[in-house]
């Protein structure tokens, strides 16, 4: 299940607004329609909008291969400026945009039409360094999970979050092709429900055993004695290990530490920003509050009255267990041992 992916000279993208009742795939050569769908979530999770901003910078290159050379690197810069600012939250999205200015200053030399394969080439190994660093995740994350495990995870980071296998949900399906009898609570991530459309959609495709449960009934699960471990994806991780997550993650790390849970959080060393201190700093997108008011398209909120619709929140680095890497495990304290895997080969 790969929501972006390059073929036949087109950027194709699963419509992920339209799961699970409908599968289409959208077909895109300009790069402000590619910047588009992700404002519209055509494609989202941290990794995948990395991958299609990479995408996204190819496909502006091969638009203005044609112009003189100052021309180009002019246009150029509009398109890396269009595409970065379509989601601020997401640090994936700025990596992979500075890895395409990166080789373009690298190879000011060349001519605009020689520097268009050269990012092509770019935009295809961040795609495919997402898949191998998701498998590796995987690996190192199956590790905690013990057989007959239920493990809670909010929003989606599986497959449909990535360029393909997922982190969060990678490390989930790395355990259930390890044998291990697991299930999984998901909660329906309320407001845009990527646990509802996506990851119960992902799961129960995959075989492996999902309950969809609302967001609110996360706690009482856990009173009950019914969730072993949680399982997330990131946006964004600080220096600290504090970590920007899809809204409402921090809620379930308090009810977690709470009840003796072991919260765990799955992302490549892409998500990270080295150079943040703390999650204080991590700039929350706010967005449309139509997502609150309207469900489905359906209105449930009465005209006229105040809402707030911020995308994501910050789990500060106390009630994060571990953070699972493709590089391995990071465990406390964060802000001495997550500067080491600077030290690791990529």
């Amino acid at each position: 299940m790969k929501p972006v992916y390059l073929e036949d000279g087109e950027l194709k993208l699963i419509d992920q607004t339209k799961l699970p009742t409908e599968f289409i795939v959208h077909a895109y050569t300009d790069y402000r329609k590619i910047a588009k769908a992700i404002v519209d979530m055509i494609v989202r999770g941290a990794p995948a909008i990395g991958v299609t901003a990479g995408y996204g910078v190819y496909f502006g290159a091969l638009e203005y291969q044609n112009e003189p050379k100052d021309v180009f690197y002019d246009k150029m810069k509009e398109v890396c400026e269009l595409l970065a600012s379509t989601r601020p939250t997401a640090v994936n999205l700025f990596w992979a945009i500075k890895r395409m200015e990166d080789v373009m200053a690298a190879n000011a030399d060349k001519q605009p039409v020689e520097l268009v394969a050269i990012l092509k080439d770019e935009a295809q190994a961040i795609c495919a360094e997402d898949i191998q660093m998701c498998r590796d995740m995987g690996k190192h994350g199956a590790e905690l999970i013990h057989q007959n495990d239920t493990i809670l995870t909010h929003c989606n980071a599986g497959a449909l979050a990535t360029a393909d296998y997922g982190t969060a949900l990678g490390v989930i399906r790395a355990a259930h092709e390890a044998g291990k009898n697991i299930s999984v609570y998901a909660d329906e991530t309320r407001p845009f429900l990527q646990g509802a459309r996506l990851t119960a959609y992902e799961l129960h495709a995959d075989g492996i055993p999902v309950t969809l449960i609302t967001d609110n009934m996360a706690g009482w699960m856990m009173k009950l004695g019914k969730i072993d471990g949680v399982i997330v994806g990131a946006d964004r991780i600080a220096a600290n290990g504090d970590v920007a997550n899809k809204i409402g993650t921090y809620s379930v790390s308090v009810l977690a530490k709470a009840h003796g849970i072991p919260m765990y959080v799955a992302a490549p060393t892409s998500t990270i920003d080295f150079t943040m201190k703390s999650g204080d700093e991590i700039v929350i997108e706010q967005r449309d509050c139509r997502e609150i008011s309207h469900i489905c398209g359906i209105q449930v909120a009465p005209d006229g009255v105040a809402m707030e619709n911020p995308a994501f929140d910050v789990t500060p680095h106390q009630n994060v267990t571990a953070i699972i890497t493709e590089k391995g495990v990071v465990y406390p304290p964060y802000d001495i041992n997550i500067p080491k895997l600077k030290e690791f080969p990529s």
